[in-house]
């Protein structure tokens, strides 16, 4: 018991607080954010090409 006080209390350290409580409840039922904006449709998400990553082509 003492040990999972410990850890809850270590990561207490590291959690954020809310700065926009009117937006838990979207949170809540499976909105999806991406940089800050609400996103209406997630599967528009597409990731962005890292510039170290060579892309290969299939012939």
């Amino acid at each position: 018991m003492a040990m999972a006080y410990k850890l809850i209390e270590a990561a207490q350290t590291r959690w954020r607080a809310v700065n926009a409580p009117q937006l838990v409840a979207l949170v809540r039922a499976g909105a999806v954010f991406h940089k800050g904006k609400l996103l209406e449709r997630p599967v528009d998400i597409t990731p962005e090409p890292s510039p170290d990553t060579p892309v290969s082509e299939v012939a």
